[in-house]
């Protein structure tokens, strides 16, 4: 978590232009209309309240706690929405059926808007600060990083609300300041809108410290942005500038001169590379079992850059994670995100993401015994109720929040980041093998700095079999992650991929080709206790034996069914030219009737 004066506040919204959010545990705050700017800009520690209900609005229910991070990247290649006949609400969005009215589109659309207002207070008031200029050297430093932590929260629930939703209004000073001049803002286009914040990163850059200078300005390693994740964004950013997005005509198009933000995307990667700050953790499982699930405040690699912290126990600003997705504990948890089998025989079978990324049991009533579940029941894994520690959740607390945080850009995304830049503005060079095998080596438990033939990537691939390469290495590396439906749709292959995707279900489905000789049925050992491919006898990639083995339970793994529970409900409504987008909230169009719909809506 947030160090403790930080984490202190992160509840109490300052802000004299925007709404109270309640905690009882705040009831005897001042009221927030007896407080002006000048209290809530005061001093370094005032500040940091403010700029901590910024980070505020990046998790709760309607943000990353639950709609943003698995309702709204679903359904992509690697993973699906949950089970169920449609409903005007989550079920209806991971099929690419949402209407302007689906009651889970209005309440996160509202929240980037309000994060982005949070951020712009902080933006407008921080270097109007006397400290700001006339501070001790410590004071500046720590201003300075308040600000620069600001001008990055408002480029994040910008990009968010962009992928989502593409040409909004343009939000970049408080809401006080545009009610005179502008009160119903047209939308501007999502390039302009890249440009400003793509400016804004660079100046953050400037303000934020990389993770080795903290200690230099009295603060401490927890979740906070630092200059890591100002330039990991901004490359995220450039990327999405450079790649395809659906426009207001209802066609997918290019944004212009894509090689200058390939370039961008590229320098920026190459600096955080070079720092020195940044590494991998060495071991994939690790990562997410003992950082993630354990709730670490601060990650000794630095390879968890840029994190939606989570607390409270509350939709307010904590998250749902481990409890609607991942393995179900007793009676307890959604189970609502699937792991497509397709996905699953996508990894090789010595690639040790898989079963990190995979969870095809669920646990028994006693918190430890595993119960497999078939290929069309497999939860994503990297979000486990049953892997949280620091302290563990009992079987039996049916408590739906374990504050556990949203990974926004992890190090490794950075890597290969910089060799897809690097392959588009100079093919596939050593340096962008380099990147890309140091990700692939980690994923296989090998020695990440050692070149490895059996895991390294072939030499002397072409420019294009590299790309492919990389398209397929960020969705095993990365799945689960809220990131493949907006990479499928920058590259402009979201519609191709849901098509080959289904043509690949069906083939399972009637086991033929590629898949004709994989196990008709799976055996799990009934005492089974661990949380990988040693819960079962048998393997995943061999005919499965006729009898069912003395200490083990049989699940029917591939068969029909996949046609029937999975296929039957994955992406049914996607339309191309309308599905990259979601519709604009209704309510949103009724407030500002300078707004309009989103194609095909």
């Amino acid at each position: 978590m947030f160090n403790k004066s930080f984490h202190k506040y992160i509840f109490v919204l300052l802000l004299p232009t925007v709404a109270l959010l309640g905690c009882q545990k705040y009831l005897d705050q001042k009221p927030i209309t007896e407080l002006g700017t000048d209290q809530v800009f005061s001093d370094v520690a005032s500040a940091t309240k403010a700029v901590a209900s910024a980070y505020s609005r990046l998790v709760g229910d309607a943000g990353y706690g639950i709609r943003v991070s698995l309702y709204y990247p679903l359904d992509n290649d690697e993973m699906q929405g949950p089970t169920g006949a449609g409903d005007n609400d989550r079920r209806d969005i991971a099929r690419y059926n949402a209407t302007s009215g689906n009651a889970q589109i209005t309440n996160p659309f509202n929240q980037m808007f309000t994060g982005i207002e949070f951020a712009n207070n902080c933006i407008d008031n921080i270097p109007k600060m006397a400290m700001y200029t006339t501070g001790t050297d410590k004071e500046k430093k720590q201003l300075q990083r308040l600000h620069g932590e600001a001008l990055t929260l408002r480029a994040q629930f910008y990009l968010e609300a962009i992928r989502n939703w593409g040409d909004l209004p343009a939000h970049f000073t408080s809401a006080s300041n545009l009610a005179g001049t502008n009160p119903f803002p047209k939308a501007t286009d999502r390039d302009s809108l890249y440009e400003v914040l793509l400016a804004d990163l660079k100046q953050a850059s400037a303000l934020v410290p990389w993770r080795n200078e903290l200690a230099t300005i009295g603060d401490v390693q927890d979740e906070r942005i630092t200059k890591g994740a100002v330039k990991a964004l901004r490359a995220r950013i450039a990327l999405y500038r450079a790649g395809y997005s659906l426009r207001k005509d209802g066609k997918m198009a290019q944004g212009s001169n894509p090689d200058t933000y390939y370039k961008i995307a590229l320098d920026e990667c190459a600096e955080i590379m070079a720092s020195g700050q940044h590494t991998l953790n060495p071991s994939f499982r690790a990562l997410w079992k003992d950082q993630v699930a354990a709730r670490v405040s601060s990650d000794p690699n630095g390879e968890l850059m840029f994190q939606a912290s989570a607390t409270g126990r509350t939709g307010v600003a904590d998250t749902k994670l481990g409890y609607y997705n991942g393995p179900k504990v007793g009676s307890y948890g959604n189970v609502s995100v699937n792991v497509l089998p397709s996905y699953f025989y996508a990894f090789d079978s010595t690639d040790l993401r898989r079963d990190v990324t995979c969870a095809p049991y669920n646990v028994a009533t006693n918190g430890s015994t595993k119960i497999g579940q078939a290929i069309t029941a497999i939860n994503d894994g990297k979000y486990r109720r049953d892997w949280i520690s620091n302290p563990t959740v009992s079987p039996t607390d049916a408590i739906q929040y374990f504050g556990l945080k949203w990974q926004i850009i992890r190090y490794a995304d950075v890597l290969l980041m910089f060799a897809e830049a690097e392959n588009q503005l100079n093919g596939p060079t050593a340096a962008a093998y380099n990147a890309i095998n140091q990700v692939r080596r980690r994923g296989y438990g090998k020695s990440i700095s050692a070149t490895d033939a059996t895991v390294d990537l072939p030499a002397g691939l072409s420019k294009t079999s590299f790309f492919t390469a990389i398209v397929k290495e960020r969705s095993l590396e990365l799945g689960g992650e809220g990131i493949r439906k907006y990479d499928l749709i920058r590259w402009n292959l979201l519609a191709s991929t849901i098509a080959a995707t289904k043509q690949t279900l069906l083939d399972m489905s009637n086991r033929v080709g590629a898949y004709a000789n994989l196990p008709q049925s799976m055996y799990y050992i009934t005492t089974a206790t661990g949380d990988d491919k040693a819960i079962w006898s048998n393997s995943f990639y061999k005919v499965a034996p006729t009898s069912t083995p003395a200490g083990t339970t049989k699940v029917v793994w591939l068969s029909s069914a996949i046609n029937t529970t999975a296929l039957s409900r994955y992406a049914t409504g996607f339309t191309t030219g309308k599905s990259e987008l979601l519709p604009i909230p209704q309510p949103v169009l009724d407030a500002n009737f300078n707004l309009r719909q989103n194609p095909g809506y």
